[in-house]
């Protein structure tokens, strides 16, 4: 039976009396109670719920059809980017349905590759994953990072590339950082956090990272440390070595603030200090490469949409910086050096462009791509002659190509297979006006032929935030919505960085509304071109995107028929007081704050249910072990949502276990997701299938 005639009965989320003060404002938390996500209380809360979604989602006759066309798409040879340290070459396979993808290496482009590392084999339901690599500049170590249930809390272990052994090595307390070996391949540096509590290490907020050197064989207590700041709580360390082995470049962060420092170290000298070469948080410098003493960087210094930089670190002063590259019409998203040459990565209107440019910043080509899309790759060395990349669009299921960087010739180096036709659909680009006249792009997929009578059931998506750009990229969960008829919608709305920073800026703190606007403003469109209306649309988003999706449900209830936040943030008053919450102050500004408050309050997806309101059709999703947005956002929006909704159209959560935020899923969860999503939607929207 359809939705609107099922009656659903919802656990019981009891409330408590906690109401706190901010800057004399009174908001009751009634739902504090399930931030404790292992508390008796909050686990049988869990489990009832679940009960409830998996019942209702069993109910969907078409859900099984759905699944079995997910697991046929989903069933073909998945190859990462090919890349070469040493003599020998490294590249990523799945074999299909296989939980994680495989890492192989291989002497040459056409010997036998042989399996290096199969993260399937570390668990029996794929749920260790691979978190990150570092593979010693000869080729012959590798140091490898993995997660446990999605969890950010990475262990890193060695192994010998040539005979596959483990090392002793054991590393232990490491988030957000990757690892980088010295030249020598004696060791490598890495970023940890002090030991924290075993029991609440999953909502303790992380603070006080450090910067240590790991000697190969050592045990970790014996590391050494290479940089810490006891007078700053909230920096972060990245350190990675130089291509010539000569410097380690220490980037620091704060929080998700796209700016960052640069400090270095001269490895050559074992007495040398640590250089502060960048001392103020006024922009981002992404650093390149260098020349000896001069240091090549990407940075938006008075440049929002990106330049390329040099500094000589022998006569530091920012007035004798030289531009090589200067800014563009397009956003310069990332550069290498290979070839002796920058190779310049651009977004224009959120596709890709590949330029080439001599180390003076003068023109010598633009790569030649296969069409409008997206492309991943030109990594290497500086003497690399040839690279890879992949190029990906909405019906196009990455190819990879070979790159002679002499020639400036692509060919097909390996064409993935998918058992559909990308000739049946069709893409398009176009621009619509937000709120405020802001131009705004949308792509928009589906089948051809599509009658645009208003009648299309309708999946908007977005992020909206973090600098985070949104490009073409193919996904077979979508295909299969659009195989049902479906129209995919995706808007580069504010907050994002496909118009470099002054278009994040946008989408910020106080402006944080203009995300919502032009979001509202896609499916607005939408709607006066005939492609869809509220009944027929849904809107759907993650973490980020999960507030998005749950702050224009409550803003405008009636314009959608559907909504899927993911793992959202949605406690705008507490998001900062959870494991790495804290640093999204830079983005949304803090409630701690009595200037960044209001706009919190405002839109905060928890504080402004309306008890009565009839709200769209919506499936919260989360995971027990998210410790990036912990799941109480998402459990107490829930418990708030059923309790304020006054309508027919369900209201459920999807609550995996043993998994996390989203990095690492095991195939097998991800295609289960997937069905449950379409299968809510077949019946919230009303698809025929």
């Amino acid at each position: 039976m359809p939705y609107s005639e099922k009656s659903l009965n919802y656990p019981l989320s009891h409330k408590i009396d906690q109401v706190d003060d901010y800057h004399g404002s009174l908001v009751a938390d009634p739902y504090r109670w399930l931030e404790d996500p292992d508390s008796e209380k909050t686990r049988a809360w869990i489990e009832a719920q679940n009960q409830v979604t998996f019942a209702y989602l069993g109910e969907v006759s078409t859900r099984e059809k759905i699944q079995q066309r997910l697991n046929k798409l989903w069933d073909y040879e998945k190859y990462g980017i090919p890349f070469k340290e040493g003599e020998n070459y490294f590249y990523f396979k799945n074999d299909g349905l296989q939980n994680q993808s495989v890492l192989y290496t291989l002497k040459s482009l056409d010997s036998e590759p042989r399996v290096l590392l199969d993260p399937n084999k570390l668990s029996d339901d794929g749920t260790v994953a691979l978190s990150g690599l570092a593979i010693s500049d000869n080729g012959k170590l590798l140091a490898y990072g993995i997660a446990t249930s999605g969890s950010d809390w990475q262990e890193w272990k060695v192994i010998d590339v040539e005979t596959g052994a483990d090392f002793p090595d054991h590393l232990n307390w490491i988030k957000f950082s990757g690892a980088s070996w010295t030249n020598d391949h004696q060791g490598f540096f890495y970023s940890r956090y002090d030991e924290p509590n075993e029991k609440t290490k999953l909502e303790d907020v992380n603070y006080y990272q450090k910067l240590y050197y790991h000697q190969l064989g050592r045990p970790q207590s014996e590391d050494i440390l290479i940089y810490q700041r006891i007078d700053q709580k909230e920096w972060g360390f990245n350190g990675v070595v130089t291509e010539d082995g000569r410097y380690l470049i220490i980037s620091v962060w704060l929080g998700t603030d796209s700016r960052n420092l640069v400090f270095y170290k001269d490895l050559t000298d074992p007495n040398a200090e640590v250089v502060e070469l960048i001392h103020q948080f006024e922009a981002d410098y992404s650093f390149i490469d260098n020349d000896e003493s001069v240091f090549y960087f990407r940075t938006d210094l008075d440049a929002p949409r990106g330049r390329v930089i040099a500094i000589d670190t022998a006569n530091p002063a920012k007035e004798i910086w030289r531009e090589i590259i200067p800014q563009a019409e397009a956003t310069l998203e990332s550069v290498n050096i290979l070839n002796n040459q920058f190779i310049a990565d651009y977004l224009e209107d959120a596709r890709s462009q590949v330029k080439i440019f001599d180390l003076n910043g003068t023109l010598v080509r633009n790569v030649e791509l296969p069409g409008l899309g997206a492309v991943d790759g030109f990594g290497g060395k500086r003497g690399d002659t040839e690279t890879f990349y992949k190029f990906t669009s909405f019906t196009t299921p990455g190819t990879i190509y070979r790159y002679n960087l002499i020639t400036g010739q692509s060919e097909v180096f390996r064409e993935i297979n998918v058992d559909f036709n990308p000739d049946d659909y069709e893409t398009k680009q176009v621009f619509y006006q937000s709120k405020d006249g802001t131009q705004v792009p949308m792509f928009i997929t589906h089948k051809k032929g599509i009658q645009l009578d208003g009648n299309n059931s309708t999946y908007l998506y977005a992020y909206g935030g973090f600098n985070v750009s949104l490009t073409p990229n193919f996904s077979v969960s979508m295909l299969v919505w659009m195989e049902m008829g479906g129209v995919y919608a995706m808007p580069n709305i504010r907050g994002g960085g496909e118009y470099g920073e002054e278009w994040h800026q946008a989408g910020m703190k106080d402006k944080k509304q203009n995300v919502f606007d032009d979001f509202i403003a896609a499916a607005e469109w939408l709607m006066a071109n005939n492609y869809t209306k509220p009944e027929k649309l849904a809107i759907a988003g993650g973490s980020n995107g999960g507030l998005l999706v749950g702050a224009c449900m409550t803003q405008r209830p009636e314009l959608f028929g559907a909504a899927l936040p993911a793992v959202g943030v949605m406690d705008m008053l507490r998001f900062h007081k959870f494991t790495i919450g804290w640093a999204w102050t830079a983005e949304y500004g803090s409630p701690d704050n009595p200037e960044e408050f209001p706009a919190l309050y405002a839109y905060s997806p928890l504080h402004n249910l309306k008890p009565g309101t009839a709200y769209p059709a919506t499936l919260i999703t989360t995971a027990d072990h998210d410790d990036r947005v912990v799941p109480a956002h998402s459990f107490k929006f829930a418990a708030a949502l059923q309790t304020a909704h006054n309508g027919n159209a369900p209201v459920l959560i999807r609550i995996e276990t043993k998994a996390g935020h989203g990095a690492g899923k095991p195939t097998a969860k991800i295609i289960e997701e997937a069905a449950d999503k379409w299968a809510f939607l077949v019946w919230a929207l009303a698809v025929e299938v």
